[in-house]
Protein backbone atom coordinates (compact mmCIF):
# COMPACT_ATOMS: atom_id res chain seq x y z
CA UNK A 1 0.00 0.00 0.00
CA UNK A 2 2.62 2.39 1.15
CA UNK A 3 4.24 1.89 -2.89
CA UNK A 4 0.93 2.40 -4.25
CA UNK A 5 0.42 5.87 -2.70
CA UNK A 6 4.27 6.58 -3.24
CA UNK A 7 3.46 5.98 -7.11
CA UNK A 8 0.28 7.80 -6.84
CA UNK A 9 1.74 10.97 -4.80
CA UNK A 10 4.24 11.53 -7.67
CA UNK A 11 1.48 12.29 -9.90
CA UNK A 12 -0.16 14.57 -7.74
CA UNK A 13 3.08 16.37 -7.32
CA UNK A 14 2.05 18.76 -10.11
CA UNK A 15 -0.78 20.14 -7.80
CA UNK A 16 1.35 20.96 -4.98
CA UNK A 17 0.20 24.46 -4.93
CA UNK A 18 -3.34 23.77 -4.92
CA UNK A 19 -2.49 20.99 -2.22
CA UNK A 20 -0.54 23.14 0.25
CA UNK A 21 -3.27 26.16 -0.04
CA UNK A 22 -5.64 23.26 0.92
CA UNK A 23 -3.80 21.98 3.89
CA UNK A 24 -2.77 25.31 5.36
CA UNK A 25 -6.65 26.00 5.36
CA UNK A 26 -7.19 22.53 6.95
CA UNK A 27 -4.52 23.39 9.70
CA UNK A 28 -6.25 26.95 10.36
CA UNK A 29 -9.34 25.15 10.35
CA UNK A 30 -8.02 22.81 13.06
CA UNK A 31 -6.62 25.45 15.15
CA UNK A 32 -10.04 27.49 15.09
CA UNK A 33 -11.31 24.36 16.00
CA UNK A 34 -9.48 24.12 18.77
CA UNK A 35 -9.78 27.24 20.32
CA UNK A 36 -13.68 27.46 20.22
CA UNK A 37 -14.02 25.29 22.98
CA UNK A 38 -11.23 27.13 25.24
CA UNK A 39 -13.48 30.22 24.41
CA UNK A 40 -16.83 28.44 25.47
CA UNK A 41 -14.92 26.96 28.69
CA UNK A 42 -13.58 30.34 29.72
CA UNK A 43 -17.33 32.25 29.67
CA UNK A 44 -18.49 29.02 31.29
CA UNK A 45 -16.03 29.82 34.18
CA UNK A 46 -17.19 33.24 34.24
CA UNK A 47 -20.67 32.47 35.29
CA UNK A 48 -19.70 29.68 37.78
CA UNK A 49 -18.10 32.51 39.49
CA UNK A 50 -20.73 35.00 39.10
CA UNK A 51 -21.01 37.86 36.91
CA UNK A 52 -20.12 40.93 37.13
CA UNK A 53 -19.52 44.35 34.71
CA UNK A 54 -16.04 43.68 33.81
CA UNK A 55 -17.52 40.05 33.71
CA UNK A 56 -20.08 41.07 30.95
CA UNK A 57 -17.14 42.86 29.25
CA UNK A 58 -15.10 39.98 29.09
CA UNK A 59 -17.97 37.60 28.14
CA UNK A 60 -19.17 40.01 25.36
CA UNK A 61 -14.96 40.35 23.79
CA UNK A 62 -15.60 36.09 23.73
CA UNK A 63 -18.52 36.19 22.09
CA UNK A 64 -16.84 38.47 19.48
CA UNK A 65 -13.91 36.23 19.17
CA UNK A 66 -16.43 33.00 18.89
CA UNK A 67 -18.40 34.85 15.94
CA UNK A 68 -15.22 35.77 14.37
CA UNK A 69 -13.87 32.20 14.54
CA UNK A 70 -17.15 30.65 13.22
CA UNK A 71 -16.48 32.83 9.93
CA UNK A 72 -13.12 32.02 9.70
CA UNK A 73 -14.00 28.35 9.62
CA UNK A 74 -16.40 28.70 6.97
CA UNK A 75 -13.48 30.47 4.95
CA UNK A 76 -10.99 27.76 5.34
CA UNK A 77 -13.40 25.09 5.63
CA UNK A 78 -14.35 26.40 1.77
CA UNK A 79 -10.52 26.55 0.85
CA UNK A 80 -9.98 23.36 2.56
CA UNK A 81 -13.06 21.32 0.99
CA UNK A 82 -12.86 22.80 -2.88
CA UNK A 83 -9.07 23.07 -3.20
CA UNK A 84 -8.67 19.31 -2.25
CA UNK A 85 -11.35 18.78 -4.47
CA UNK A 86 -10.04 20.69 -7.56
CA UNK A 87 -6.30 19.01 -7.20
CA UNK A 88 -8.12 15.36 -6.93
CA UNK A 89 -10.49 16.11 -9.77
CA UNK A 90 -7.12 17.51 -12.32
CA UNK A 91 -5.51 14.16 -10.67
CA UNK A 92 -8.13 12.09 -11.93
CA UNK A 93 -8.47 13.35 -15.55
CA UNK A 94 -4.42 13.15 -16.07
CA UNK A 95 -4.19 9.55 -14.62
CA UNK A 96 -7.40 8.91 -16.75
CA UNK A 97 -5.18 10.31 -20.10
CA UNK A 98 -2.37 8.65 -18.85
CA UNK A 99 -3.71 5.34 -18.48
CA UNK A 100 -5.29 5.55 -21.92
CA UNK A 101 -2.00 6.84 -23.59
CA UNK A 102 -0.49 3.61 -22.49
CA UNK A 103 -3.06 2.00 -23.43
CA UNK A 104 -2.79 3.23 -27.11
CA UNK A 105 0.70 2.42 -26.91
CA UNK A 106 0.74 -1.10 -25.89
CA UNK A 107 1.56 -3.70 -28.00
CA UNK A 108 -1.15 -6.01 -29.70
CA UNK A 109 -0.53 -8.94 -27.67
CA UNK A 110 -1.38 -7.14 -24.21
CA UNK A 111 -4.83 -6.84 -25.47
CA UNK A 112 -5.46 -10.71 -26.32
CA UNK A 113 -6.32 -11.26 -23.35
CA UNK A 114 -8.34 -8.20 -22.30
CA UNK A 115 -11.84 -7.14 -22.49
CA UNK A 116 -12.43 -4.06 -23.76
CA UNK A 117 -14.99 -2.72 -20.90
CA UNK A 118 -13.02 -3.66 -18.15
CA UNK A 119 -10.35 -1.75 -19.35
CA UNK A 120 -12.92 1.12 -19.99
CA UNK A 121 -13.92 0.51 -16.46
CA UNK A 122 -10.26 0.86 -15.47
CA UNK A 123 -9.60 4.12 -17.04
CA UNK A 124 -13.21 5.83 -15.99
CA UNK A 125 -14.20 3.77 -12.76
CA UNK A 126 -10.94 3.04 -11.04
CA UNK A 127 -9.37 6.79 -11.37
CA UNK A 128 -12.66 7.95 -10.12
CA UNK A 129 -11.59 6.48 -6.68
CA UNK A 130 -8.58 8.35 -6.25
CA UNK A 131 -10.34 11.73 -5.97
CA UNK A 132 -11.43 9.69 -2.59
CA UNK A 133 -7.79 9.66 -1.86
CA UNK A 134 -7.09 13.05 -2.63
CA UNK A 135 -9.98 15.00 -1.50
CA UNK A 136 -11.10 13.02 1.62
CA UNK A 137 -8.69 10.86 2.99
CA UNK A 138 -5.26 12.77 2.76
CA UNK A 139 -6.76 16.16 3.39
CA UNK A 140 -9.18 14.28 6.57
CA UNK A 141 -6.19 12.02 7.38
CA UNK A 142 -4.24 15.67 7.78
CA UNK A 143 -6.69 17.19 9.75
CA UNK A 144 -7.70 14.53 11.92
CA UNK A 145 -4.06 13.85 13.38
CA UNK A 146 -2.89 17.71 14.13
CA UNK A 147 -6.93 17.81 15.50
CA UNK A 148 -5.71 14.39 17.82
CA UNK A 149 -2.59 15.87 18.49
CA UNK A 150 -3.94 19.30 19.65
CA UNK A 151 -6.99 17.82 21.60
CA UNK A 152 -4.63 15.47 23.28
CA UNK A 153 -2.22 18.01 24.68
CA UNK A 154 -5.29 20.58 25.55
CA UNK A 155 -6.76 17.51 27.75
CA UNK A 156 -3.22 16.83 29.31
CA UNK A 157 -3.19 20.31 30.13
CA UNK A 158 -6.36 20.31 31.99
CA UNK A 159 -5.98 17.14 33.86
CA UNK A 160 -3.44 14.57 33.15
CA UNK A 161 -4.98 12.16 35.03
CA UNK A 162 -8.47 12.16 33.00
CA UNK A 163 -6.25 12.68 29.58
CA UNK A 164 -4.84 9.39 29.65
CA UNK A 165 -8.04 7.89 30.89
CA UNK A 166 -10.05 9.24 27.87
CA UNK A 167 -7.10 7.41 25.62
CA UNK A 168 -8.16 4.25 27.28
CA UNK A 169 -10.22 3.19 23.93
CA UNK A 170 -7.73 4.30 21.07
CA UNK A 171 -5.80 1.39 21.05
CA UNK A 172 -8.80 -0.95 21.08
CA UNK A 173 -9.98 1.31 17.96
CA UNK A 174 -6.74 1.10 16.00
CA UNK A 175 -6.65 -2.83 16.97
CA UNK A 176 -10.18 -3.11 15.04
CA UNK A 177 -9.16 -0.89 12.13
CA UNK A 178 -6.30 -2.93 11.11
CA UNK A 179 -8.32 -5.84 11.51
CA UNK A 180 -11.47 -4.00 8.84
CA UNK A 181 -8.08 -3.45 6.71
CA UNK A 182 -7.33 -6.93 5.96
CA UNK A 183 -10.63 -7.99 5.59
CA UNK A 184 -12.38 -5.73 3.46
CA UNK A 185 -9.64 -4.77 1.02
CA UNK A 186 -10.25 -8.18 -1.31
CA UNK A 187 -13.88 -7.33 -1.54
CA UNK A 188 -13.42 -4.22 -2.60
CA UNK A 189 -11.04 -5.53 -5.31
CA UNK A 190 -13.22 -8.09 -6.15
CA UNK A 191 -15.94 -5.80 -6.73
CA UNK A 192 -14.02 -3.91 -8.96
CA UNK A 193 -12.62 -6.52 -11.00
CA UNK A 194 -16.34 -7.57 -11.19
CA UNK A 195 -17.33 -4.08 -12.51
CA UNK A 196 -15.25 -4.20 -15.34
CA UNK A 197 -16.38 -8.02 -16.01
CA UNK A 198 -19.73 -6.31 -16.40
CA UNK A 199 -18.65 -3.49 -17.91
CA UNK A 200 -17.11 -6.31 -20.75
CA UNK A 201 -20.12 -7.82 -21.05
CA UNK A 202 -22.27 -4.80 -21.99
CA UNK A 203 -20.02 -3.72 -24.56
CA UNK A 204 -19.76 -7.05 -26.36
CA UNK A 205 -23.38 -7.50 -25.91
CA UNK A 206 -24.23 -3.63 -27.54
CA UNK A 207 -21.15 -4.14 -30.29
CA UNK A 208 -22.65 -7.96 -31.05
CA UNK A 209 -26.65 -6.50 -31.14
CA UNK A 210 -27.63 -8.08 -34.31
CA UNK A 211 -26.34 -11.04 -33.80
CA UNK A 212 -28.29 -11.33 -30.71
CA UNK A 213 -31.11 -10.40 -32.22
CA UNK A 214 -30.62 -12.20 -34.82
CA UNK A 215 -30.61 -15.79 -33.08
CA UNK A 216 -33.20 -15.20 -30.38
CA UNK A 217 -31.08 -14.75 -27.95
CA UNK A 218 -32.05 -11.37 -25.59
CA UNK A 219 -33.18 -13.74 -22.53
CA UNK A 220 -30.28 -15.38 -22.60
CA UNK A 221 -27.82 -12.18 -22.88
CA UNK A 222 -30.06 -10.76 -20.39
CA UNK A 223 -29.09 -13.40 -18.02
CA UNK A 224 -25.91 -13.36 -18.28
CA UNK A 225 -25.67 -9.56 -17.96
CA UNK A 226 -27.96 -9.96 -14.94
CA UNK A 227 -25.80 -12.45 -13.68
CA UNK A 228 -22.62 -10.15 -13.78
CA UNK A 229 -24.32 -7.32 -12.04
CA UNK A 230 -25.28 -9.48 -9.02
CA UNK A 231 -21.79 -10.48 -8.65
CA UNK A 232 -20.79 -7.31 -8.45
CA UNK A 233 -23.37 -5.88 -6.42
CA UNK A 234 -22.52 -9.47 -4.18
CA UNK A 235 -19.01 -8.21 -3.61
CA UNK A 236 -19.85 -4.98 -2.89
CA UNK A 237 -22.27 -6.17 -0.13
CA UNK A 238 -19.96 -8.31 1.53
CA UNK A 239 -17.52 -5.13 1.89
CA UNK A 240 -20.56 -3.07 3.18
CA UNK A 241 -21.68 -5.59 5.50
CA UNK A 242 -18.19 -5.86 7.32
CA UNK A 243 -18.06 -1.92 7.48
CA UNK A 244 -21.79 -2.44 9.13
CA UNK A 245 -20.30 -3.94 11.69
CA UNK A 246 -16.96 -1.83 12.12
CA UNK A 247 -18.36 1.98 12.18
CA UNK A 248 -21.05 1.00 15.07
CA UNK A 249 -18.21 -1.06 16.93
CA UNK A 250 -15.80 2.39 16.92
CA UNK A 251 -18.57 4.29 17.86
CA UNK A 252 -19.11 2.03 20.63
CA UNK A 253 -15.61 2.10 21.37
CA UNK A 254 -15.64 5.99 21.27
CA UNK A 255 -18.74 6.17 23.65
CA UNK A 256 -17.07 4.07 26.23
CA UNK A 257 -14.36 6.96 26.19
CA UNK A 258 -16.97 9.35 26.94
CA UNK A 259 -18.59 7.32 29.83
CA UNK A 260 -14.68 7.33 31.89
CA UNK A 261 -14.95 10.68 31.49
CA UNK A 262 -17.88 11.50 32.99
CA UNK A 263 -18.09 8.94 35.83
CA UNK A 264 -13.60 9.53 36.51
CA UNK A 265 -14.45 13.21 36.06
CA UNK A 266 -17.31 12.95 38.44
CA UNK A 267 -14.62 11.00 40.89
CA UNK A 268 -11.75 13.64 40.35
CA UNK A 269 -14.69 16.13 41.17
CA UNK A 270 -15.44 14.60 44.76
CA UNK A 271 -11.47 13.62 45.59
CA UNK A 272 -9.57 16.00 44.04
CA UNK A 273 -11.86 19.37 43.50
CA UNK A 274 -11.94 19.15 40.22
CA UNK A 275 -13.66 22.35 38.72
CA UNK A 276 -16.60 22.32 37.04
CA UNK A 277 -15.33 24.05 33.74
CA UNK A 278 -12.65 21.90 33.39
CA UNK A 279 -15.37 19.16 33.44
CA UNK A 280 -16.86 21.02 30.60
CA UNK A 281 -14.26 21.78 28.56
CA UNK A 282 -13.28 17.99 28.74
CA UNK A 283 -16.63 17.18 27.95
CA UNK A 284 -16.37 19.86 24.72
CA UNK A 285 -12.75 18.26 23.76
CA UNK A 286 -14.18 14.84 23.99
CA UNK A 287 -16.15 15.54 20.62
CA UNK A 288 -13.04 16.78 18.88
CA UNK A 289 -10.76 13.64 20.56
CA UNK A 290 -12.97 11.05 19.12
CA UNK A 291 -14.04 12.97 16.04
CA UNK A 292 -10.63 12.23 14.28
CA UNK A 293 -10.83 8.59 15.80
CA UNK A 294 -14.30 7.91 14.63
CA UNK A 295 -13.66 8.93 11.48
CA UNK A 296 -11.27 6.17 10.92
CA UNK A 297 -13.93 4.17 10.21
CA UNK A 298 -14.66 6.03 6.71
CA UNK A 299 -11.17 6.94 6.25
CA UNK A 300 -10.28 3.27 6.15
CA UNK A 301 -12.86 2.20 3.90
CA UNK A 302 -12.17 4.90 1.19
CA UNK A 303 -8.91 4.27 1.70
CA UNK A 304 -9.40 0.50 0.50
CA UNK A 305 -11.80 1.20 -2.04
CA UNK A 306 -9.22 3.96 -3.10
CA UNK A 307 -6.13 1.56 -3.01
CA UNK A 308 -8.12 -1.46 -5.13
CA UNK A 309 -9.07 0.94 -7.93
CA UNK A 310 -4.91 2.63 -7.59
CA UNK A 311 -3.88 -0.84 -7.88
CA UNK A 312 -6.06 -2.11 -10.97
CA UNK A 313 -4.72 1.04 -12.59
CA UNK A 314 -0.97 0.91 -11.72
CA UNK A 315 -1.40 -2.52 -13.58
CA UNK A 316 -1.78 -1.10 -16.88
CA UNK A 317 1.03 2.08 -15.97
CA UNK A 318 3.52 -0.01 -15.20
CA UNK A 319 2.86 -2.56 -17.37
CA UNK A 320 6.10 -3.02 -19.52
CA UNK A 321 6.31 -2.08 -23.54
CA UNK A 322 7.94 -4.40 -24.84
CA UNK A 323 8.02 -2.88 -28.14
CA UNK A 324 9.38 0.59 -28.23
CA UNK A 325 12.37 2.45 -29.61
CA UNK A 326 15.44 1.37 -28.52
CA UNK A 327 18.03 4.14 -27.58
CA UNK A 328 19.43 6.14 -30.65
CA UNK A 329 16.55 4.65 -32.88
CA UNK A 330 16.93 7.16 -36.47
CA UNK A 331 13.57 8.03 -38.20
CA UNK A 332 12.70 6.09 -41.14
CA UNK A 333 13.02 8.85 -43.92
CA UNK A 334 13.03 8.68 -47.71
CA UNK A 335 11.33 5.05 -47.94
CA UNK A 336 11.14 3.77 -51.53
CA UNK A 337 9.62 0.83 -50.07
CA UNK A 338 12.23 -1.97 -49.94
CA UNK A 339 11.44 -5.27 -47.66
CA UNK A 340 13.42 -7.73 -46.66
CA UNK A 341 12.48 -10.55 -44.14
CA UNK A 342 15.69 -12.73 -43.44
CA UNK A 343 15.15 -15.98 -41.26
CA UNK A 344 12.27 -14.72 -39.65
CA UNK A 345 10.44 -16.56 -36.96
CA UNK A 346 7.56 -16.01 -34.54
CA UNK A 347 5.75 -17.14 -31.99
CA UNK A 348 3.22 -15.39 -29.90
CA UNK A 349 4.81 -16.60 -26.66
CA UNK A 350 3.10 -19.69 -26.15
CA UNK A 351 6.07 -21.83 -28.05
CA UNK A 352 3.87 -22.97 -30.72
CA UNK A 353 5.64 -21.20 -34.18
CA UNK A 354 3.33 -18.86 -36.18
CA UNK A 355 6.10 -18.22 -38.68
CA UNK A 356 9.07 -20.19 -39.66
CA UNK A 357 12.40 -19.29 -40.98
CA UNK A 358 10.62 -16.73 -43.66
CA UNK A 359 12.83 -15.06 -46.02
CA UNK A 360 11.61 -13.24 -49.16
CA UNK A 361 12.80 -9.91 -50.83
CA UNK A 362 10.09 -7.49 -52.23
CA UNK A 363 11.38 -4.98 -54.82
CA UNK A 364 10.26 -1.03 -54.75
CA UNK A 365 7.02 -0.07 -55.96
CA UNK A 366 6.26 -4.20 -56.65
CA UNK A 367 3.27 -6.25 -55.61
CA UNK A 368 3.76 -9.17 -53.26
CA UNK A 369 0.94 -11.41 -52.67
CA UNK A 370 0.39 -13.82 -49.27
CA UNK A 371 -1.49 -16.79 -49.81
CA UNK A 372 -2.52 -19.99 -48.06
CA UNK A 373 -4.75 -21.79 -45.71
CA UNK A 374 -6.37 -19.93 -42.85
CA UNK A 375 -4.17 -19.83 -39.76
CA UNK A 376 -0.86 -19.97 -41.47
CA UNK A 377 0.27 -16.82 -40.51
CA UNK A 378 -0.34 -14.40 -43.31
CA UNK A 379 -1.85 -11.51 -40.79
CA UNK A 380 1.22 -12.39 -38.53
CA UNK A 381 3.51 -11.64 -41.35
CA UNK A 382 2.06 -8.38 -41.70
CA UNK A 383 1.81 -6.87 -38.76
CA UNK A 384 5.56 -8.02 -37.87
CA UNK A 385 6.22 -5.30 -41.30
CA UNK A 386 4.66 -2.71 -38.76
CA UNK A 387 6.12 -3.89 -35.68
CA UNK A 388 3.11 -4.24 -34.21
CA UNK A 389 5.14 -7.61 -32.80
CA UNK A 390 9.03 -8.72 -32.70
CA UNK A 391 10.22 -11.50 -33.98
CA UNK A 392 11.73 -14.34 -31.93
CA UNK A 393 14.49 -15.08 -34.04
CA UNK A 394 15.90 -13.11 -37.74
CA UNK A 395 15.45 -9.40 -39.20
CA UNK A 396 13.10 -7.40 -40.83
CA UNK A 397 14.45 -4.59 -42.81
CA UNK A 398 13.21 -1.56 -45.08
CA UNK A 399 15.13 -0.55 -47.59
CA UNK A 400 17.95 -2.21 -46.10
CA UNK A 401 17.91 -0.65 -42.37
CA UNK A 402 17.18 -2.93 -39.88
CA UNK A 403 13.32 -2.11 -37.94
CA UNK A 404 14.86 -2.51 -34.65
CA UNK A 405 16.95 0.67 -36.07
CA UNK A 406 14.37 3.07 -36.73
CA UNK A 407 12.01 4.84 -34.23
CA UNK A 408 8.40 3.30 -34.23
CA UNK A 409 6.24 6.43 -35.51
CA UNK A 410 8.29 6.83 -38.69
CA UNK A 411 7.97 3.14 -39.35
CA UNK A 412 3.84 3.71 -39.06
CA UNK A 413 4.09 6.85 -40.84
CA UNK A 414 5.63 4.99 -44.09
CA UNK A 415 2.75 2.03 -44.35
CA UNK A 416 -0.84 2.09 -44.60
CA UNK A 417 -3.18 -0.84 -43.91
CA UNK A 418 -6.58 -2.03 -45.21
CA UNK A 419 -7.93 -4.35 -42.87
CA UNK A 420 -10.14 -7.33 -43.93
CA UNK A 421 -11.90 -6.13 -40.29
CA UNK A 422 -12.69 -2.58 -41.52
CA UNK A 423 -12.93 -0.24 -38.60
CA UNK A 424 -14.37 3.26 -39.47
CA UNK A 425 -14.96 6.22 -36.93
CA UNK A 426 -18.47 7.18 -35.72
CA UNK A 427 -18.04 10.31 -37.88
CA UNK A 428 -18.64 11.60 -41.36
CA UNK A 429 -17.36 9.75 -44.59
CA UNK A 430 -14.69 12.84 -45.16
CA UNK A 431 -13.41 12.70 -41.56
CA UNK A 432 -13.02 8.78 -41.62
CA UNK A 433 -11.05 9.49 -45.46
CA UNK A 434 -9.14 12.57 -43.68
CA UNK A 435 -8.48 10.14 -40.78
CA UNK A 436 -5.11 9.21 -42.35
CA UNK A 437 -4.25 13.04 -43.27
CA UNK A 438 -5.70 15.64 -41.22
CA UNK A 439 -3.99 18.33 -43.09
CA UNK A 440 -5.86 17.11 -46.55
CA UNK A 441 -8.13 18.68 -48.68
CA UNK A 442 -11.46 17.88 -49.76
CA UNK A 443 -10.32 17.90 -52.93
CA UNK A 444 -7.58 15.68 -52.22
CA UNK A 445 -10.21 13.52 -50.38
CA UNK A 446 -12.90 13.23 -52.89
CA UNK A 447 -9.59 12.23 -55.81
CA UNK A 448 -8.87 9.43 -53.29
CA UNK A 449 -12.27 8.44 -52.80
CA UNK A 450 -12.85 8.29 -56.64
CA UNK A 451 -9.64 6.32 -56.92
CA UNK A 452 -11.18 3.51 -54.37
CA UNK A 453 -13.79 3.54 -56.64
CA UNK A 454 -16.50 4.75 -53.59
CA UNK A 455 -17.03 8.52 -54.74
CA UNK A 456 -19.57 7.62 -56.96
CA UNK A 457 -21.33 5.90 -53.71
CA UNK A 458 -20.77 8.96 -51.40
CA UNK A 459 -22.44 11.66 -53.89
CA UNK A 460 -25.64 9.60 -54.39
CA UNK A 461 -26.05 9.49 -50.52
CA UNK A 462 -28.40 12.64 -49.08
CA UNK A 463 -25.27 14.16 -47.27
CA UNK A 464 -22.17 13.28 -49.32
CA UNK A 465 -19.72 13.33 -47.86
CA UNK A 466 -20.90 14.55 -44.50
CA UNK A 467 -22.69 11.44 -44.51
CA UNK A 468 -22.30 9.90 -41.02
CA UNK A 469 -21.08 6.66 -41.04
CA UNK A 470 -22.58 5.58 -37.54
CA UNK A 471 -20.62 3.44 -34.69
CA UNK A 472 -17.73 1.01 -36.72
CA UNK A 473 -19.17 1.94 -40.20
CA UNK A 474 -22.93 0.65 -39.24
CA UNK A 475 -24.82 2.91 -41.98
CA UNK A 476 -22.45 1.60 -44.54
CA UNK A 477 -22.50 -1.70 -46.41
CA UNK A 478 -19.25 -4.04 -46.06
CA UNK A 479 -18.34 -3.05 -49.34
CA UNK A 480 -18.29 0.50 -49.02
CA UNK A 481 -16.70 0.33 -45.28
CA UNK A 482 -13.67 -1.14 -47.59
CA UNK A 483 -13.37 1.45 -50.21
CA UNK A 484 -13.78 3.87 -48.08
CA UNK A 485 -10.72 2.15 -45.76
CA UNK A 486 -9.08 2.13 -48.99
CA UNK A 487 -9.54 5.54 -49.94
CA UNK A 488 -8.14 6.12 -46.21
CA UNK A 489 -4.84 4.65 -47.71
CA UNK A 490 -4.13 5.79 -50.71
CA UNK A 491 -5.01 9.58 -49.24
CA UNK A 492 -1.69 8.75 -46.83
CA UNK A 493 0.30 8.67 -49.97
CA UNK A 494 2.55 5.62 -47.39
CA UNK A 495 5.27 3.86 -49.81
CA UNK A 496 3.68 1.00 -48.35
CA UNK A 497 0.69 -0.29 -48.25
CA UNK A 498 -0.70 -3.34 -47.01
CA UNK A 499 -4.22 -5.01 -48.16
CA UNK A 500 -5.67 -7.71 -45.74
CA UNK A 501 -8.04 -9.38 -47.70
CA UNK A 502 -9.20 -6.06 -48.87
CA UNK A 503 -11.64 -7.20 -51.58
CA UNK A 504 -13.06 -9.82 -49.22
CA UNK A 505 -16.72 -7.82 -48.63
CA UNK A 506 -16.84 -6.99 -52.50
CA UNK A 507 -18.58 -8.42 -55.29
CA UNK A 508 -17.40 -9.19 -58.30
CA UNK A 509 -18.02 -5.87 -60.57
CA UNK A 510 -16.81 -3.78 -57.49
CA UNK A 511 -13.56 -5.57 -56.89
CA UNK A 512 -12.69 -5.43 -60.25
CA UNK A 513 -13.08 -1.26 -59.71
CA UNK A 514 -10.71 -1.89 -56.90
CA UNK A 515 -7.91 -4.09 -58.89
CA UNK A 516 -7.74 -1.05 -61.53
CA UNK A 517 -7.35 1.33 -58.55
CA UNK A 518 -4.16 -1.31 -57.08
CA UNK A 519 -2.67 -1.19 -60.62
CA UNK A 520 -2.64 2.34 -60.94
CA UNK A 521 -0.55 2.65 -57.99
CA UNK A 522 1.55 -0.73 -58.08
CA UNK A 523 4.20 0.75 -60.04
CA UNK A 524 4.95 3.82 -57.70
CA UNK A 525 4.07 2.15 -53.76
CA UNK A 526 4.80 -1.22 -52.66
CA UNK A 527 1.92 -3.41 -51.68
CA UNK A 528 1.56 -6.78 -50.17
CA UNK A 529 -1.44 -8.07 -50.32
CA UNK A 530 -3.37 -11.12 -48.59
CA UNK A 531 -5.60 -12.68 -51.07
CA UNK A 532 -8.17 -15.56 -50.87
CA UNK A 533 -9.49 -14.71 -54.11
CA UNK A 534 -6.67 -15.17 -56.56
CA UNK A 535 -8.03 -12.96 -59.08
CA UNK A 536 -7.30 -10.19 -56.86
CA UNK A 537 -3.14 -10.90 -57.26
CA UNK A 538 -2.60 -12.27 -60.40
CA UNK A 539 -0.90 -9.47 -61.02
CA UNK A 540 1.31 -9.60 -58.93
CA UNK A 541 4.96 -9.65 -58.92
CA UNK A 542 5.77 -11.95 -56.41
CA UNK A 543 3.55 -14.24 -55.04
CA UNK A 544 4.17 -16.73 -51.85
CA UNK A 545 2.35 -19.49 -51.08
CA UNK A 546 2.57 -20.35 -47.02
CA UNK A 547 1.72 -23.40 -45.29
CA UNK A 548 2.30 -23.97 -41.61
CA UNK A 549 4.27 -20.52 -41.40
CA UNK A 550 6.86 -22.08 -44.12
CA UNK A 551 6.72 -20.86 -47.24
CA UNK A 552 6.23 -23.67 -49.89
CA UNK A 553 5.75 -21.89 -53.30
CA UNK A 554 7.01 -18.59 -54.48
CA UNK A 555 6.75 -17.03 -58.34
CA UNK A 556 4.49 -15.39 -60.17
CA UNK A 557 0.75 -16.97 -60.86
CA UNK A 558 1.86 -18.29 -64.25
CA UNK A 559 5.03 -19.77 -62.45
CA UNK A 560 2.90 -21.21 -59.61
CA UNK A 561 0.42 -22.36 -62.02
CA UNK A 562 3.05 -24.78 -63.86
CA UNK A 563 4.54 -25.92 -61.22
CA UNK A 564 1.68 -27.92 -59.78
CA UNK A 565 1.61 -27.48 -56.30
CA UNK A 566 -0.57 -26.45 -53.56
CA UNK A 567 -1.52 -23.18 -55.75
CA UNK A 568 -2.39 -24.89 -58.87
CA UNK A 569 -4.56 -26.80 -56.97
CA UNK A 570 -6.51 -23.44 -55.14
CA UNK A 571 -6.44 -22.31 -58.46
CA UNK A 572 -7.98 -24.70 -60.13
CA UNK A 573 -10.89 -24.82 -56.89
CA UNK A 574 -11.57 -21.01 -57.76
CA UNK A 575 -11.75 -21.68 -61.55
CA UNK A 576 -14.34 -24.25 -61.54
Amino acid sequence: MIRTLWKLSREAIRYRGLYTVAILSTLALTGVNLAAPKALSAMTGIVERGVDEEGLRVIGTLTAVLVGLYLLRILFRFLSNYLAHKAAWYLVGDLRTKTYDKLERMHLGYFHDKQTGDLMSRIVNDTRDFELLYAHMIPESITNLVTFTGVLLVLLSINWKLALITCAPIPLIFASGIIFSKKVRPYFRISQKKMGELNGKLQDNLSGIHEIQSFGREDYETGQVNGRNFEHIHAMLKALKISAVFHPSVEFISSLGTILVVAFGGYLAYREGLRVEDIVAFLLYLGLFYGPVTGLANLLENMQQSMAGAERVLDILDAPAEIKDKPGAKPLEDVRGEIAFEHVSFSYGNDIPVLRDVSFRCEPGKMLALVGPTGVGKTTLTQLISRFYEPTAGRILIDGQDLNDVTIESLRRNISPVLQDTFLFNGTIAENIGYARPDASMEEIREAAAAANIHDDIRAMPDGYDTMVGERGLRLSGGQKQRVAIARAILRRSPIIILDEATASVDVETERQIQKSIAGIAGQRTIVAIAHRLSTIRSADQILMIEDGRITERGTHDELVALGGSYARMSRLQEN
